[in-house]
């Protein structure tokens, strides 16, 4: 498992999004902009069940992701690594939690009905980083 260098982890506090690459499966990258958390270990991402990153994580963990310093956007991280965890557990709570970080509110406003949250918790393989 990779580390996210030192001088990187600021990006895990901002309100930086994540560009989370997936693959479909005819092996064409899809690609979407979520919220995250880092916990020190791996990335935490959550969405909901039966999307189509959900349907892509769950057949292939092998995922790529960048992340661009929202205040400086010729700084990046770039992250390879692969889903180790799928689970509704706390996943309601999660989402009420990205979405203080991101948006300032208590809780998660764009919820669809009968919609199931999920967290992904990522384990970083590779990292490469750009920019100071």
């Amino acid at each position: 498992m990779a580390t996210i260098p030192e001088k990187y982890l600021d990006l895990m506090q901002k309100k930086a999004f994540l560009q989370l690459a997936t693959l479909m499966p005819d092996g064409t990258p899809q690609v979407s902009p979520v919220w995250f958390e880092y916990d020190g270990k791996y990335i935490l991402i959550n969405s909901a069940k039966g999307r189509v990153k959900d349907n892509n994580m769950r057949r292939d963990a092998r995922v790529g992701m960048d992340i661009v310093d929202p205040d400086n956007p010729y700084r990046h991280l770039s992250i390879r690594g692969r889903v180790g965890e799928i689970t509704e557990r706390g996943a309601d709570e999660h989402i009420d939690k990205l979405t203080k970080k991101y948006i300032g509110q208590d809780k998660y406003p764009y919820r669809g009905p009968g919609e199931v949250r999920v967290i992904y918790k990522i384990e970083p393989e590779h990292t490469y980083a750009m920019g100071s």
